[in-house]
């Protein structure tokens, strides 16, 4: 018999503190952007919102889901059963292409311009393209970031098929071969998307580290991201 997400929740709360009374408990899916799980304490009640995506789940995986957000809650070690069933179930195919769909139609992605003060992201998009990948890449939506983040030098969203690179590099005293780099990293992951081995998503296989290190200026790169 299929349990009710509140007993899960209880349950799972008895077995982490066993000598510890149950606090009120308010547990619901809600529609996040993507798969998404939060546990907070209000006033002495626990509040849990899981991701609409993972309703229907199986019992063991809303177990486990459980587990890891009660265990997180009150600083208890995660068990690796129930981390490696979670992680399985949200890589599976099914869900993986549902939390892609769920992302284009309710994220929003802010798109500035590929046109910067220095270098224009769509010129170094193209370039590279011919010299490294034949020219066979289709060019994704091209951007600079809004801010001059330091913590996020770039990405490729795809759900949203865009490269964002962070607007750090869009000034004079940096030099094209670091904004090239950053860019021909994030067109590695269009050419070697990110793959599951198990439960565990390959970012960076073999294959993309392989041509990271044909960048011919890859050494002065890492000196210039250095200094950043």
């Amino acid at each position: 018999m299929r349990h009710s997400l509140l007993h899960i929740f209880q349950e799972t709360c008895r077995e982490i503190r066993p000598n510890a009374d149950i606090p009120e408990l308010r547990v619901e899916f809600f529609a996040f952007t993507s798969i998404k799980n939060t546990i907070r304490m209000r006033e002495g009640r626990l509040l849990v919102r899981l991701s609409d995506l993972l309703e229907g789940a199986p019992e063991p995986v809303l177990q486990a889901i459980a587990h890891i957000l009660v265990a997180k809650m009150y600083r208890k070690p995660v068990d690796r059963d129930a981390a490696s069933r979670y992680h399985r179930y949200v890589s599976s195919r099914n869900i993986s292409r549902k939390a892609h769909l769920v992302r284009q139609m309710r994220g929003r992605k802010r798109l500035h311009s590929a046109q910067g003060h220095s270098y224009d992201l769509k010129v170094v998009f193209e370039d590279l393209n011919l010299r490294f990948f034949h020219g066979l890449l289709a060019r994704p939506q091209m951007t600079w970031s809004r801010d001059c983040t330091r913590n996020s030098l770039g990405h490729y969203d795809p759900a949203h098929n865009a490269i964002v690179v962070s607007r750090i590099f869009d000034h004079p005293r940096v030099p094209r071969f670091a904004v090239e780099y950053i860019v021909y990293h994030e067109m590695l992951h269009l050419k070697y998307p990110v793959r599951l081995r198990g439960s565990r998503r390959c970012v960076h296989s073999a294959e993309f580290q392989a041509e990271e290190k044909l960048f011919p200026q890859l050494e002065e790169v890492k000196q210039f991201l250095k200094q950043l």
